[in-house]
């Protein structure tokens, strides 16, 4: 069974369906990456982010995961986790990091 609702990784348009999940924290966080000017950067870190709290790696079409699709796997994932959401946000901020270390060692002027 396929659905349209399935990608290889997390999917920003997801994005409108996770805002209100949590505190105003989660929120600024998800508006704030959810901007048209946000940096690629951003979009990035929070893609690799959600992929790694999602398990997207591990996640095929015909799973239980898949066949619900992205939007209801992150929903899911982000109202079941059990950390505050200052945490999520320093993980976010950790992702951003990693990302900036890889384009720095990645990408030579």
């Amino acid at each position: 069974m396929y659905n349209e609702d399935t990608e290889m990784l997390f999917p920003l348009r997801v994005l409108p369906h996770l805002r209100d999940l949590r505190s105003p924290l989660w929120q600024n966080l998800v508006s704030q990456v959810e901007q048209p000017t946000t940096s690629l950067t951003d979009q990035v870190a929070f893609t690799l982010l959600m992929a790694r709290l999602n398990n997207c790696m591990t996640c095929s079409a015909d799973s239980f995961r898949g066949m619900r699709g992205c939007t209801q796997c992150a929903r899911t994932t982000i109202r079941r986790y059990r950390g505050q959401d200052q945490e999520l946000l320093d993980l976010f901020e950790q992702c951003r990091r990693e990302v900036k270390a890889f384009l720095s060692e990645h990408i030579k002027a």
